[in-house]
């Protein structure tokens, strides 16, 4: 689960980029559009956390077993990395439907592993996903679409 949560730090969204960047054309449009849903993804979490400000599980009580990661802040609503990973892999899979089941796989993955790392509740990993893949289904119509 720790390199499941560790997908969505931000290394897999740059090896991401860097292959569709090689690919040239229709690829620097997908490139494009995975970074504004990923901007888009952002800017609303920031927004959302700073307005509700529920407090992470682990903040009440360490995860037993994984009490070595960290959060990157203190609140847990929504899940900003089942957020992004929803809004990048969405775009890219309407974009490459066969790579479909691989890109729907990595973002469930990196979004349980959140709870399971006792970072979020389930609740706030349902709320980033489904946000985060209504904003990419949104950002490929308006650019890819």
């Amino acid at each position: 689960m720790v390199a499941a949560t560790r997908l969505g730090d931000g290394w897999v969204w740059l090896a991401i980029a860097l292959l569709l960047l090689m690919g040239g054309g229709a690829q620097l449009r997908a490139l494009a559009a995975g970074a504004v849903a990923a901007a888009f993804a952002s800017t609303a979490l920031v927004l959302l956390k700073r307005r509700i400000r529920r407090p992470r599980p682990c903040a009440l009580a360490p995860h037993p077993l994984f009490g070595h990661i960290r959060p990157p802040d203190r609140f847990s609503f929504p899940s900003g990395h089942s957020m992004n990973a929803f809004a990048v892999n969405t775009v890219l899979a309407l974009h490459y439907p066969p790579l479909a089941p691989l890109l729907a796989l990595v973002a469930a993955s990196i979004a349980a592993s959140r709870v399971v790392l006792g970072l979020h509740y389930v609740s706030d990993v349902v709320a980033g996903s489904l946000l985060g893949a209504g904003i990419g289904v949104f950002t490929f119509l308006v650019l890819l679409g």
